[in-house]
């Protein structure tokens, strides 16, 4: 089984489903809700799970409910747990998340500032082996220590570039593969312009670069080779947690050696798939649920 150590954000999700998102300072009543776990890194071993992977978190949690009730979560979608470090007094992150009719979503996270970021014990913690490794920017330390790890064994490091990733520069140095949010890539290149951002995070890395934006699909640059894959056309009812599974899916994709424009197929195959589903981590996705997917895709096409 292949397996993939992710780092970083782990939270819990309190999902409100609604008509249209909250503008003004009132009460409003819910159409439907639930609590699911959350987070960038969290997610993405969720999905990695989920699609047959061996997959094993790395993050930081307070003792508290809140943490209990991640990581219990987490266990029971596949995820390997024992790299999740829980800090006595602290607080563990959860957010209020509202879904709107046309699947959108919009977050209000919370997050203990005096958790430490400190990853020295995580080098030494790690296994012996893996297959590939992905970071989210949350866990700057964190981040840094899996990069450093991936590249030394010479293994495929792939960072979850979101916003505010200048904190997270050591790690950004150190991966091999960085996958931008459009929001990720207008923050690196300082300017809206994500095909100008795109080329010159290509050329001033050396790395394979990508972003991901949203229904107009992905555009990757390696070098002076580009190329775009376009998003499949699906009636989204839920966005949330979308790009981390794409995340997820395409660090384990090339883990089982696709080629980054293949692996970029198969991960926005299994986000799109989830898009059109609700209840959360759920709703993921399984190998062959994406496999049909794409089938079915390639049929109607």
């Amino acid at each position: 089984m292949t397996r993939i150590v992710t780092a970083g954000v782990a939270v819990a999700d309190f999902v409100f489903y609604l008509d249209e998102m909250p503008r003004l300072p009132e009460k409003y009543r819910a159409r439907d809700a639930g609590i699911t776990g959350g987070g960038c890194a969290a997610n993405a071993a969720a999905a990695i799970s989920r699609l047959g992977g061996d997959a094993l978190l790395a993050a930081r949690l307070g003792d508290d409910e809140v943490g209990t009730m991640i990581v219990s979560g987490l266990e029971a979608d596949g995820v390997d747990c024992r790299l999740v470090r829980k800090f006595a007094g602290r607080r563990s992150s959860f957010s209020s998340v509202f879904v709107d009719r046309e699947g959108e979503r919009q977050i209000v996270n919370y997050r203990d500032t005096d958790l430490s970021m400190n990853a020295d014990w995580l080098a030494a913690a790690l296994p012996a082996t893996f297959d590939a490794a992905l970071a989210d920017t949350r866990w700057p330390d964190g981040a840094a220590v899996l990069m450093r790890a991936a590249r030394e064994r010479g293994l495929p490091g792939v960072l979850d570039a979101e916003a505010p990733i200048r904190e997270a520069q050591a790690a950004f140095e150190l991966a091999s593969h960085l996958a931008f949010s459009a929001q990720g890539l207008r923050d690196w290149a300082g300017h809206d312009d994500l095909g100008r951002g795109l080329a010159e995070a290509a050329q001033q890395t050396g790395k394979f670069v990508c972003v991901t934006d949203g229904a107009r699909g992905v555009f990757w640059q390696q070098g002076t080779a580009t190329g775009a894959t376009a998003a499949y056309r699906i009636e989204a009812v839920d966005t949330l947690g979308a790009g981390d599974v794409w995340h997820g899916a395409f660090t384990l994709a090339l883990a089982e050696g696709m080629e980054p424009e293949i692996a970029i197929r198969f991960a926005s195959a299994t986000a799109a798939l989830k898009c059109t589903r609700h209840n959360g981590r759920a709703g993921y996705p399984t190998r062959k649920e994406v496999e049909q997917f794409v089938k079915e895709a390639m049929t109607c096409n």
